[in-house]
């Protein structure tokens, strides 16, 4: 094996190491994401229970505990809807470190088959080196 090839084979493994390393933080990312995504959705599914809660509440007293419990869900309600559009961009953001996490896998995945050529490659020529070459043309006449 050449000076050349080991370098290069040596590269190689530093590439997948590196790639590793970025899938490895690719998938934190991702599961970090979907982690927020969840809890997320679980605030927003105990908001809707909140105001589905106070709505259906019909024990007011008088007018003015009325309006309070009409504006507490009006509250929670504008809450509800930033919950919502959280909701979305939390989506948005888990798909993306999932994407993320499938490219970098991608990539270290690209490596790997770069190494196992490479491998390939140099099994070859050792084998080509230790073996003779066979003569081009026959020794001897045609005669013989």
């Amino acid at each position: 094996m050449s000076s050349a090839d080991r370098t290069k084979l040596k590269r190689l493994r530093r590439l997948e190491r590196l790639r590793g390393i970025a899938r490895q933080t690719a998938l934190v990312e991702a599961a970090r994401a979907e982690a927020t995504l969840a809890q997320v959705s679980n605030l927003e599914a105990r908001t809707a229970a909140l105001i589905e809660a106070y709505r259906l509440r019909r024990n007011a007293r008088d007018g003015s505990e009325l309006r309070q419990t009409q504006h507490f869900v009006a509250g929670l309600t504008r809450i509800a809807d930033q919950t919502a559009s959280d909701l979305v961009r939390a989506r948005e953001a888990a798909d993306a470190r999932a994407a993320e996490a499938a490219e970098a896998e991608r990539r270290r995945a690209a490596v790997d088959e770069r190494i196992e050529a490479a491998r390939q490659r140099l099994a070859r020529k050792s084998a080509e080196n230790a073996q003779p070459a066979a003569p081009s043309s026959p020794l001897g006449t045609p005669l013989e």
